[in-house]
Formats: structure tokens, sequence, C-alpha cells
């Protein structure tokens, strides 16, 4: 039995993989690029939860009058990425489409709508940018109020019911069949990506403080002595 468990490996998982540099990476801090790298990783999350919920809820990538699944998710890829507004949700931006999208009066694609609502205010908190360079910056506060926004929106999500008393959209799953949590593991890492930038940002602003009063007070110290 010994002999068994030593010859056992685990199944691969894949590696972390690095982003290919690029000319752009010079005119960034390494803050500008942790929030940059946090950007694209929660979109994609978004995007990866966008698949998932039309999977689960198929009726819903057909309202968008496209040919499948695959192509409603590119379109929602171009508007997002090219910050256009999304025209069931009226004009709406921010949280205010994320209030439309989560309605259960709203009888349009919910799925294309919450994720472009979602990522809306995302954005919106990052100051409207998707990348950032050693001219920008990020408020903290934004950032920590969308994590909040996010865990608000997963808990109506859930809570919330039609007309006919069944959920908003079909996601997380507990049942005799098995339990499939899923779409909470992949909400949970954008929260936990904003907190993070969030806390990095308020720690770098004070961090950059009590640098600036050790150099004066280090200053008088800090100083060579005649030794003739």
């Amino acid at each position: 039995m010994l002999a068994g468990c030593a010859g056992h490996t685990p199944a691969p998982r894949g590696e972390v993989q690095g982003a290919p540099t690029t000319a752009a990476e010079l005119a960034q801090s390494d803050a500008n690029r942790m929030a940059t790298l946090a950007m694209q990783d929660n979109l994609e999350s978004l995007y990866r939860l966008m698949d998932k919920l039309y999977r689960r809820n198929p009726a819903e990538w057909r309202k968008s009058g496209t040919a499948s699944r695959e192509q409603a998710i590119e379109q929602m890829r171009a508007a997002i990425a090219q910050r256009q507004s999304w025209a069931p949700l009226q004009g709406r931006r921010d949280i205010a489409a994320m209030g439309l999208a989560l309605a259960p009066e709203f009888a349009g694609d919910r799925v294309a709508a919450f994720i472009h609502a979602t990522a809306d205010m995302i954005i919106t908190a990052h100051g409207g940018k998707t990348e950032f360079f050693l001219l920008d910056g990020v408020d903290a506060q934004h950032l920590y109020n969308a994590a909040r926004n996010v865990e608000t929106a997963v808990w109506l999500l859930a809570q919330r019911r039609n007309a006919q008393g069944q959920p908003l959209l079909l996601a997380d799953e507990m049942g005799p069949q098995g339990r499939n949590l899923s779409f909470e593991r992949e909400f949970g890492k954008i929260i936990a990506r904003l907190d993070l930038l969030a806390n990095f940002t308020t720690e770098r602003y004070r961090r950059a403080a009590i640098s600036y009063v050790h150099g004066i007070v280090g200053g008088s110290f800090l100083q060579f002595l005649p030794v003739r």
C-alpha cells in the first residue's frame, strides 16, 4: 500500500503564466502593473461567468439575436472593450445598470445585461480605465465599494425570484446530485482582487508618507562626522 501511495503523482493543473513584456510597461510602475493585471483577470472572470451562466440558462443568449452562445460572448467582449453602452440597459451605466439587470421585471438577455453592468461598474471604480500608467491613480474607497457591489449582486442573484417564483438566473446548485459552487468561487476571485488592490493602494500611500518622515528624521542622524 505504501509503495502504491509513493508512486502516485498528482494530476497536472497547469502552471503560472507570465504576461509577455511590452513597450507600454516602461511607462508603468509596479502599482500600475498590478492594477492592470487585476483588471484583466477580473474581466476574464466575468467572461467565464457569462459562459457558465449561458450554459445553465440557454434561453438568455437566444434573446441576444446571435446565432450561438460563443457569438453572444464575443459581442459582449467587444462592447466592454470599447466601453459601449448596452441597448437593453436603456442607457444606464454602473450601479444603475446593475439594478436594472437584476430587476425581476427585466425581460431582455439578463446574462448579457448583468455581465455588462458589472464590468462597467468595476471599470468605473478604476476611474474609467482598464490600463494604468505613471500618471494614473485609483481610489481605494471606490475599489472597496466595487467589491461590496459584487457581493450584493451575488446575493441578489441567489435570492430574487421572477413573477413565476423562479430564480432570476440559475447559478450555483446544491442538491441530491451534488454541489456546483463554481459560480461562487469565480465571483469570490473578483471580490478578493478588488479588496487586495484597495488595501494595497491605501498601504502604498501610507508607506510613502512614512518614508518621507523617515527621510526627514533620519537625515540629521545619517551624516558623516569629522575625524580630524
